[in-house]
């Protein structure tokens, strides 16, 4: 019963990162607005959002699938999961340091929304945000006689990263993309001159919480 609790609450973590990466200006959900002026079309902004849907859903997938091929290695799950919390605390120390946002990004032709997303989803440690909870996922598993050929269990855990994946981009989409419309069809340009928020030091205290968090649950 315990690990169902344990489970459905890391579940609802992957939900809550969506929304808050959705809501961080940083993912990108400003390009689509601005892609909806530029194009004087609702369209615009649709498919924006959906380009920078899809260049996060593939930026959590390359994180998470090679931490879910690490799984194999059961006996090594503990030092997998303590190496993965250290290694989101050291990003988050790195983002409080250095607060300037790569370079690389401002290059990306706004027309390829899809590869700009992906890189500032991978540039901003977001897929490193759910590996601390997606091996929580998995550590709430029963992995023993019924998943005892590695390759079975790589298939199982590869599908589970999928879905986290999935999920945790469903929920960003939602949430950029209300804040998205509600710019585009009511607050306007004005709203983002007035009231801009910068979310950077939040984002990266927030990943130093999530690898502290996952260092402190019993493993």
């Amino acid at each position: 019963m315990e690990d169902l609790t344990t489970a459905a609450a890391l579940w609802w973590a992957v939900v809550a990162s969506g929304i808050y990466h959705g809501i961080n200006p940083g993912m990108g959900w400003p390009l689509a607005v601005s892609a909806a002026l530029m194009n004087q079309a609702h369209a615009g902004l649709y498919k924006a959002l959906l380009a920078l849907s899809a260049g996060h859903l593939v930026a959590m997938a390359a994180v998470l699938i090679p931490f879910s091929a690490m799984m194999i290695l059961v006996e090594w799950q503990r030092e997998i999961r303590v190496g993965a919390a250290i290694l989101v605390i050291g990003v988050g120390v790195y983002l409080l340091i250095n607060r300037r946002h790569p370079r690389f990004l401002s290059r990306v032709p706004p027309t390829r929304l899809a590869l700009w997303s992906f890189l500032a989803a991978m540039a901003h440690g977001a897929g490193l945000m759910l590996v601390p909870i997606y091996l929580g996922i998995c550590a709430t598993i029963d992995q023993n006689a019924g998943h005892s050929a590695a390759a079975a269990l790589m298939a199982t855990d590869t599908s589970r990263a999928l879905m986290v994946a999935f999920l945790h981009t469903l929920a960003m989409a939602a949430s950029g993309g209300a804040v998205a419309m509600g710019v585009y069809y009511w607050l306007g340009l004005t709203f983002l001159k007035k009231s801009w928020f910068n979310l950077d030091v939040v984002w990266a205290l927030s990943l130093i919480v999530v690898g502290v968090i996952a260092l402190l649950i019993p493993h």
